[in-house]
């Protein structure tokens, strides 16, 4: 089985059916970012360690069968012209490339409630 070659619904069947954990599906995803990131310039922002941690909190949640959403465990990027607490948000712009938020947006929030796993900002 190749993980990126999986939709984000049937990484979410194999994380429940166990067949795979949320922190393989993540260091997956961030092995194939650091890859191509040079040649495609897609991320502002990657945010490996934060995200492994949330792998790693999501998977316990998943365990325990408090999460069993179909977003549970699966990674997104996240549009950087949307707030992300803690995390820069750019906008792509230089005027804003030091801004970290106080808050997320409603949308961060949303998809972070479902247990996905942020790995960053795109440009």
């Amino acid at each position: 089985m190749r993980i990126l070659e999986l939709t984000a619904t049937e990484v979410g069947k194999k994380l429940k059916a166990r067949e795979v954990s949320v922190l393989e599906v993540v260091t997956a995803v961030l092995q194939q970012v650091k890859n191509i990131e040079p040649s495609i310039h897609s991320y502002i922002t990657v945010d490996e360690e934060g995200a492994r941690r949330q792998a790693c909190e999501i998977q316990k949640k998943i365990d325990a069968k408090e999460m069993t959403g179909v977003l549970a465990g699966v990674p997104v990027a996240i549009k950087d012209n949307l707030c992300t607490e803690g995390l820069f948000t750019t906008c792509g712009s230089k005027m804003l490339e030091h801004f970290i938020p106080p808050y997320s947006a409603q949308a961060v929030n949303n998809l972070k409630k479902a247990g996905a796993v942020v790995i960053g900002k795109t440009n």
